[in-house]
Order: C-alpha cells, then sequence, then structure tokens
C-alpha cells in the first residue's frame, strides 16, 4: 500500500513541474528572456580622458639646423721682421689689444746706425749734386756765347744726371733703413686678443723663428663656419638674394642662444664624400660668448611661412598610410585625419596638409582612441588622469 502510494505522488510532482516549465516558456511578457536583453541596454561605453589643444595659425620661419665650429676671421702669429735682441714686452697674455699697440720692441742701436749711414750718404750725394747744378748752370751761358764747348756741356749735364740718380738711390736706402729701424718696434696688425707669451725679454729672435711672439685673435666680430645639406643650397642662395638669411648660434647642448648673426656665404665646392657644403656666419660677439674653436648650433634662417599651421608634436602619429592625427568633433567624438607635416622643432611640427585653424587635436591619450570614440578633454592640471601609450605598454596600465 506504501509504495503504491510513493507512485502516485512522484507522478504529480512530474506533471507539476512540466506545468512550471511550459507556463515560463509561453507567459505572454516573456520577463526571462527580457532580462539579460535589459541588462545589456544597461552598458555605456567608456570616455576616455584626453589632453588636446587648438590648431595654431601663425607666422612659422622656416630654419635650418647644422653644427659649426667658431672661427676667427683674423688671426696671426706676430714674429719680427728683424734680427735682434728682444729689449721688452709690452702686452699682457689674454687682454685686448688695437691695431697699432706696440706688442715688443727690439734693439734698436744697429737699425738706427743704418739710418745714420743712410743720411750721411744721402746729404753728401745732394751736395754733389748741388755742384754740379751749378756748373751747368755757368757753362750753359758760355756754350750759348761760343765761350765752351759743346763737350763740357755734354759733360756737366751728364754730371747732374747721375748726381740726380744717386740721390734717388740714396733716398731709397734711407727709406730702407728707416723701415728697418721701425720693425724694432712690433705692434698689433688689427684689433684682437693675445695669447700666451712664447718669448721672453733678453732672447734673440729671428725672422725664421717657428713660434713667434704671440698669436693675436681677432674676437670682435668672429665667424663661424657650418654644414649643411647640398639639397639645402637653392634655398639658402634665395635667401641671400632677397636678404631674408639670419642666423642664431646656440650652444652645445642646443639650449642657450649665445649670439645672432647673418650669412657671409656659401662655399664654392660641395664635399662629395659627405654631401655637404660649408657656409660662414659673421657674428658681432659683443660679449665675447663665442670663443674661437668652440663647437655650436647654428640655427639659420631661409624664410618666413606666413599664416602657416603647427601642432605639438606629440598630436601627429605615423601609421600605416602614413602620419595622421585624432581631431576632437562635435560632442567630443573623435576622428582619424590624414596629414602632411612639415619641418618640426622647438616640440612644434607644421602642418602642410589635413587640418585647419583652431581645430582641436588629441596630444596624449591617443593609444586607446578609435574613430568615433568619445573623449573628455582634460585640463593642464589634472593631465596625470590620460593614460600614456608608454606605460600601458609597460603593463603598467590597463
Amino acid at each position: 500500500m506504501t509504495s503504491k502510494t510513493l507512485k502516485i505522488a512522484g507522478a504529480c510532482l512530474v506533471v507539476a513541474a512540466v506545468s512550471v516549465g511550459l507556463y515560463a516558456v509561453d507567459r505572454p511578457d516573456r520577463a526571462a528572456d527580457k532580462a539579460p536583453a535589459a541588462a545589456q541596454s544597461t552598458t555605456v561605453t567608456p570616455v576616455v580622458p584626453v589632453t588636446a589643444t587648438k590648431v595654431v595659425q601663425h607666422d612659422v620661419p622656416i630654419v635650418l639646423e647644422g653644427l659649426g665650429t667658431v672661427t676667427p676671421i683674423n688671426t696671426a702669429t706676430i714674429r719680427t721682421q728683424v734680427q735682434g735682441t728682444l729689449d721688452s714686452v709690452d702686452f699682457v697674455e689674454g687682454k685686448q689689444v688695437k691695431r697699432g699697440d706696440v706688442l715688443a720692441k727690439i734693439d734698436p742701436r744697429v737699425y738706427e746706425a743704418q739710418v745714420d749711414q743712410a743720411e750721411a750718404a744721402l746729404a753728401r750725394d745732394e751736395a754733389t749734386l748741388k755742384n754740379a747744378r751749378t756748373n751747368l748752370a755757368r757753362t750753359q751761358p758760355l756754350a750759348n756765347r761760343g765761350f765752351a764747348t759743346q763737350q763740357l756741356l755734354d759733360t756737366q749735364d751728364s754730371q747732374v744726371a747721375q748726381g740726380e740718380g744717386t740721390v734717388a738711390l740714396d733716398k731709397a736706402a734711407l727709406e730702407a733703413a728707416q723701415t728697418q729701424l721701425s720693425y724694432a718696434r712690433i705692434t698689433a696688425p688689427f684689433d684682437g686678443v693675445t695669447g700666451i707669451r712664447r718669448v721672453d725679454p733678453g732672447n734673440v729672435v729671428h725672422p725664421t723663428d717657428t713660434n713667434g711672439l704671440v698669436v693675436l685673435t681677432q674676437l670682435q666680430p668672429i665667424a663661424v663656419i657650418f654644414t649643411l645639406p647640398s639639397g639645402d643650397i637653392p634655398g639658402i642662395r634665395q635667401a641671400l638674394a632677397t636678404g631674408d638669411a639670419s642666423v642664431d648660434v646656440y650652444d652645445a647642448q642646443n639650449k642657450q642662444k649665445l649670439d645672432h648673426g647673418s650669412l657671409m656665404l656659401i662655399n664654392n665646392q660641395v664635399d662629395s664624400s659627405t654631401g655637404t657644403v660649408q657656409l660662414k656666419a659673421s657674428f658681432p660677439n659683443a660679449g665675447n660668448t663665442l670663443w674661437p674653436g668652440t663647437f655650436v648650433n647654428v640655427h639659420l634662417t631661409v624664410a618666413v611661412r606666413h599664416n602657416a599651421l603647427t601642432v605639438p608634436l606629440t598630436a601627429v602619429r605615423q601609421g600605416p598610410n602614413g602620419a595622421f592625427a585624432y581631431v576632437v568633433g562635435p560632442n567630443d567624438v573623435v576622428g582619424i585625419r590624414n596629414v602632411t607635416t612639415g619641418q618640426s622643432r622647438d616640440g612644434q611640427v607644421l602642418v602642410e596638409q589635413g587640418l585647419a585653424a583652431n581645430e582641436t587635436v588629441v596630444t596624449a591619450g591617443q593609444y586607446r582612441l578609435n574613430p568615433g570614440t568619445t573623449v573628455e578633454i582634460v585640463p593642464d592640471d589634472k593631465k596625470d588622469q590620460v593614460q600614456d601609450a608608454t606605460t600601458a605598454s609597460a603593463g603598467m596600465l590597463p
């Protein structure tokens, strides 16, 4: 009896279960099916934080950059032109001297004596010439009246000519002696700064001495010789012709501006081994910031692009089809824009094509963007909220 009761109860449970299942499948509102759809419809695409800036329109100088060496316009090793004992050195090492300043003196006595000899010879021969002219003046009237022969007149005339030649020779010898005497005072040939003294007073100096007395170098103005690719020559020549070429020189770290000058020339030959050409620029160097032999960075401005467009360098990315930028459109939705770029310097890149003035471009956070992504532009004081691709690729960000 008990077994039969259990069988009846089990059959009732099976019928109840089937009825519940059919109710779940056939209910009018289908609540069980709509529950996942409702959950899916509430999913919201996350907004990506980025930094952005406007496309700026302004005048942009076109600048070519190269490495250069500071080179004096004038430099000379000061040597004596006569032999003698060095009496004194009249310059201070490392100090500025002017053209014509006395740098050193050599014992002048030997050359003074030569001047005295030349002056005495000139005085003697001038007296002889004076006597010959007097004799000629006396003979001429006598020859005209027939009281003196023509031969005597010719002889007197020849003596005058001979005396004139001798006097001219004596004058040249005196000038040579005076010149030799002037070499006993060694003077500066141009304005410049003296180097290290190489000879002390009391030494006998010669014109053939290799080291000379001192090296004199002109610092104001001064030149810089630098190199650029030969392909830049047409633009540089045009800048020279129009007067637009100007040069700024920076230190070896390319951070501190040292001076502003002008381009002097383009060398007349290209180095075929490197494909570069040398250029020379002049600088006033009023503060002596440029020193001979130092390496510097040269910025040559060859033109000014008016109403040009620039964006930060970080706004431009490289893809399979070339350079592109993310442009923020209406409702803060981004799109991709292919761009053509020009020169890049000081953290800014020149945009030739692809963008318009005052458009907004993304400058950081691009690695999470796709066309149609909604972004949130964060201010500069909160830019640390923007995820960087560099840190993300290192596993530090999602």
